[in-house]
C-alpha cells in the first residue's frame, strides 16, 4: 500500500501559524507572578519563549474550532464560591483508600495536611520544595514532553503552564510501591487561579497507581509528565470534582518505551468548560497506550461544555493503543472529541483502536466528533468510530416489561452504555468504587 493510499489527506493536523492573540497574552502574564531561579529555570524560559512564538488560541484555530478559549484567555478567573457544606465524599471516591495522600490547596502542596513523603519504592518531592533545593533528577525531565508534544499542533496552555507551575509532584518509580499515590485538591480562595505541573518517571519493570481527586480552583491548568522505561506500567485515575462554574485546562503528555503499559481514566461531573487533552508518544516496541474517559453533564446546573482532544503516535511494532469515550448528556449539555492515530513508517503491526460514543437524553444536548487515522505503515490493523443516540426503546421497554420502575431501568441502560470506558480501569475495586459514583450522579440527576 502506498503512502498516498493510507494517508487521509483532509484530517492532516494544522500547525497554527502567526502569533495570535498578543494583546491577550500579554494581559494573562501581566496577571500572574511567573516563578524564577531553581533546576526549571532553563525549561521554564523556553516554554515562555515558545507561548509567546503561539500565542493564546483563537476559535480559528483547527483544534479550537468547538470549544471557545476565552475564558482561558481571560487575565483572571471569575470568583466561584466555596460550598460551606460539600458533599459527602467531596475529596473523592478513594479517600478512605490505603494509599500516599498528598494534598494540594489551590495548586500549592500542603505537607501539614498530607502524609510523609515516604514510601518503598519511590522518590517523591514537591516540585516548589525540590526547584528550591537546587540539582534534582527531575532537571532532565521537566518540560520536556511537553515541549515535544508542541507538534505537529500547538497547546499553548501547556507551555503555558510549564512556565508559570509553582508547584507539583515530582515521582521517580524504581520498583513497585505496595499502595497508590493519592493526590487530593482542595480549596481555600474563591478567585484561584491554579497552576500545578506533575512529573512522574518509571525506571525499567517499575508500576504505579496515581489517583488525583477533590476539588480544585475557580479555574485550573494542570500538566501531568510521564516518562515510561521498558517494561514498566503506568495506571492514572483522575476523578477531580467540578462546581458547576468550573473552568479545567489538563494535559497529559507520555512516553511509552519497550513493552511498557500506559492506562489513564478519567471521570468528569458537572463542570462549565472543560479541556482534557492527552498526547502520547508509542516509542518501544511492544508497547501499549489506552485512554478512556466518562464524562456526565447536565446543563440543568448551568452551561456544560467538555472537549477530549488525544493525539497517539506509533512509533514501534507491535504496539497497541485504545482510546474509548463515553459521553452521556442532557439539558443543552455540550460534548467534543477529537481524537487521532498516528502511525508512523515501520511501525508495522500496530493495533489501534478508537470509539467516542455520545448518549443524549434531550434534543437540546449535541456532540461534535472528529476521529482521525494517518498511517504510513502497509501491516496495521486500526479503526476508528462515532456514534451518536437516544435511550435505547426497546431496551427501556425489556426492563420496565420486567418490573423495573422507568426512572431505574434508565439508570441501567446509561451505567450499560459507560461499561466500555470504565472496563479500561484494571484494578476491580477501584473500578467498582468509580461505578458506584457514577450511578449515584445517574440516580441524582435521572428527573431533572
Amino acid at each position: 500500500m502506498t503512502e498516498a493510499a493510507v494517508k487521509n489527506k483532509d484530517v492532516t493536523p494544522q500547525v497554527s501559524g502567526a502569533p495570535k492573540s498578543v494583546d491577550a497574552l500579554q494581559a494573562r502574564l501581566d496577571a500572574m507572578s511567573l516563578p524564577k531561579g531553581g533546576f526549571t529555570a532553563g525549561a521554564r524560559a523556553d516554554a515562555l519563549a515558545r507561548l509567546r512564538e503561539m500565542g493564546l488560541p483563537g476559535p480559528r484555530d483547527e483544534y479550537w474550532r468547538y470549544t471557545d478559549p476565552r475564558p482561558f484567555n481571560a487575565p483572571l478567573p471569575e470568583p466561584v464560591a466555596i460550598e460551606t457544606d460539600p458533599p459527602v465524599h467531596a475529596e473523592g471516591m478513594f479517600a478512605e483508600n490505603d494509599s500516599l495522600s498528598l494534598v494540594f490547596v489551590d495548586g500549592v502542596f500542603d505537607p501539614d495536611a498530607s502524609d510523609a513523603l515516604e514510601l518503598a519504592g519511590i522518590e517523591i518531592d514537591s516540585l516548589a520544595q525540590a526547584d528550591q533545593n537546587g540539582e534534582h533528577w527531575a532537571c532532565d525531565y521537566y518540560g520536556v514532553l511537553e515541549a515535544s508534544g508542541q507538534k505537529p499542533v500547538y497547546r499553548p496552555f501547556a507551555a503555558l503552564n510549564t512556565a508559570a507551575a509553582r508547584d507539583g509532584v515530582l515521582i521517580r518509580v524504581i520498583s513497585s510501591p505496595a499502595k497508590p499515590v493519592h493526590i487530593i485538591h482542595r480549596r481555600a480562595t474563591e478567585d484561584a487561579d491554579s497552576i500545578w505541573h506533575h512529573l512522574v518517571r518509571l525506571e525499567g519493570g517499575a508500576e504505579l497507581t496515581l489517583l488525583e481527586t477533590g476539588m480544585t480552583g475557580a479555574r485550573s491548568n494542570s500538566v501531568l509528565e510521564v516518562d515510561m522505561a521498558a517494561s514498566s506500567r503506568m495506571h492514572y485515575i483522575s476523578t477531580s470534582r467540578a462546581g458547576p462554574e468550573k473552568l479545567s485546562t489538563a494535559h497529559i503528555f507520555a512516553r511509552v518505551e519497550a513493552e511498557a503499559q500506559f492506562k489513564a481514566f478519567s471521570l468528569a461531573m458537572n463542570g462549565t468548560l472543560m479541556r482534557h487533552e492527552a498526547v502520547i508518544d508509542i516509542v518501544g516496541d511492544d508497547a501499549g497506550a489506552h485512554i478512556a474517559a466518562a464524562v456526565l453533564g447536565d446543563g440543568n446546573r448551568g452551561p456544560f461544555h467538555h472537549d477530549d482532544t488525544v493525539f497517539i503516535t506509533h512509533a514501534a511494532e507491535r504496539c497497541e493503543s485504545r482510546q474509548v469515550f463515553k459521553k452521556v448528556l442532557k439539558n443543552g449539555a455540550e460534548g467534543v472529541f477529537q481524537g487521532k492515530i498516528l502511525v508512523k513508517p515501520g511501525a508495522q503491526k500496530t493495533d489501534g483502536y478508537q470509539i467516542s460514543q455520545a448518549l443524549l437524553l434531550d434534543e437540546r444536548s449535541q456532540f461534535l466528533a472528529k476521529p482521525e487515522l494517518e498511517i504510513y505503515a502497509d501491516d496495521v490493523q486500526c479503526s476508528h468510530g462515532s456514534t451518536t443516540g437516544a435511550i435505547d426503546e426497546t431496551a427501556l421497554f425489556y426492563l420496565r416489561s420486567r418490573g423495573v420502575p422507568k426512572e431505574r431501568a434508565i439508570v441501567f441502560l446509561m451505567l450499560s452504555f459507560l461499561a466500555d470506558a470504565l472496563e479500561e480501569i484494571e484494578d476491580e475495586v477501584l473500578r467498582g468504587q468509580i461505578n458506584d459514583r457514577l450511578e449515584a450522579w445517574l440516580t441524582r440527576h435521572g428527573n431533572q
